[in-house]
């Protein structure tokens, strides 16, 4: 396991790389696309955290 922090605009910057790698991908790539939401359902919502903290 790795640990890393990121502040709130690094949060936001990962997960829109990440959306925007989702959406490059076809359908011959169904397992890169499961790893990535999967990572993708790892990763705290800076927006929802903030609304909330």
């Amino acid at each position: 396991m790795n640990t890393i922090e990121l502040n709130d605009e690094e949060l936001r910057i990962v997960r829109a790389a990440l959306r925007s790698y989702l959406q490059a991908f076809g359908h011959n790539e169904a397992d890169q696309l499961r790893a990535a939401k999967d990572l993708m359902r790892k990763l705290p919502d800076p927006a929802t955290a903030a609304a909330t903290g």
